[in-house]
């Protein structure tokens, strides 16, 4: 039989509003000894405390909601670890919510979140770029903060809320300038999806470049994924033979490539150079070692929670923190064929 706080009380001998104050976290004051007898009575009787009750009467649950395309991805795996990072130390509850980018998906659960009186939600990962689905999370959003939750997003921005970035642009550029100071100026990218943020702009940083130094920037988009890449890798190559050097647009897609590469007896770097994106733990591990676009993910999910629990909502437009990439130059670029 589950304990109640009337029990908790009985055991301390204080009154049931006074264990309700101590254990339900009130700054309502209580004498020190009356606080130690009720939390000793509550960690015998093994009390568990109704949150959902809790919830109620501050208006949330103190539950952490992330909106999340594919927890599989590094790219967000790695960032919810951040955030969890920070939730445990608050001893807050992270409820994750794979979208797989599905905006009906992904709003319903931002619904559900709102129901379940959520204190906080996070928007991870860069959204989609489509005025379409701006609007609906927009609205989606400025619903859930009117009801006293808030909202943070990671990547491109979405709706009025204060925005944990990269410049992934800048970190493309970094890339791009070191193929091409190997020779490079025929470049495949095996891209994400074309309306994904994080996409377009590393896309736009690599073209820029490229097209600076007189070069071709060839693009297949598909899944970010590594198996996508792999058979992709043969295709993009099969209509571009004068490609040199190819770029995944995320770390996975980039180790399909050397998969594929490999299995065709094809050198990496003597014969075609690979890079990729974010930096994912395994990258450093391959053979050869990827050389990639270093993204501070843990830390962008650790921000993020960081400033919805700690900063107030800024009055006038919303703050957008930026976090730097690094090019991490590794073994898998090397100089151009001749």
């Amino acid at each position: 039989m589950a304990v109640d706080l009337k029990a908790v009380a009985h055991r301390a001998g204080v009154s049931v509003p006074t264990a309700s104050r101590v254990l339900s976290g009130s700054d309502y004051p209580v004498l020190p000894e009356l606080r130690r007898r009720v939390e000793q009575a509550a960690a015998e009787l093994d009390y568990v405390p109704n949150a959902q009750a809790q919830g109620l009467l501050r208006g949330n649950t103190g539950m952490i909601g992330v909106l999340a395309g594919d927890v599989g991805d590094p790219y967000f795996s790695e960032m919810i670890n951040g955030i969890h990072e920070v939730a445990a130390r608050r001893q807050l509850l992270v409820a994750i919510c794979q979208t797989e980018r599905d905006v009906d998906q992904e709003l319903a659960y931002f619904k559900m979140l709102q129901a379940h009186r959520a204190a906080v939600v996070i928007l991870a990962g860069s959204g989609l770029d489509d005025a379409d689905y701006q609007a609906r999370v927009a609205a989606r959003t400025k619903s859930f903060m009117a009801s006293g939750g808030r909202v943070v997003s990671v990547g491109t921005p979405i709706a009025d809320v204060d925005n944990v970035r990269v410049d992934n642009a800048a970190g493309a550029v970094d890339l791009a300038e070191h193929l091409v100071g190997l020779g490079h100026r025929h470049v495949g990218v095996l891209a994400g999806p074309g309306n994904v943020g994080s996409t377009v702009e590393r896309l736009l940083g690599l073209r820029q470049v490229i097209k600076a130094a007189d070069g071709t920037l060839h693009v297949r988009h598909g899944a970010p994924t590594r198996d996508d890449a792999y058979g992709g890798t043969g295709e993009i190559l099969a209509a571009h033979p004068e490609i040199t050097a190819l770029v995944g647009s995320a770390d996975q897609m980039a180790m399909g490539a050397m998969a594929w590469l490999r299995d065709q007896g094809r050198a990496v770097p003597g014969e075609y150079s690979v890079g990729g994106f974010n930096d994912i733990d395994v990258s450093r591990d391959l053979m050869p070692a990827l050389t990639t676009v270093r993204l501070p993910l843990r830390k962008m999910g650790q921000v993020a929670l960081t400033i919805a629990l700690d900063e107030p909502i800024a009055e006038g437009p919303s703050a957008v923190r930026w976090l730097s990439t690094e090019l991490r130059v590794r073994k898998s670029t090397g100089p151009v064929r001749a």
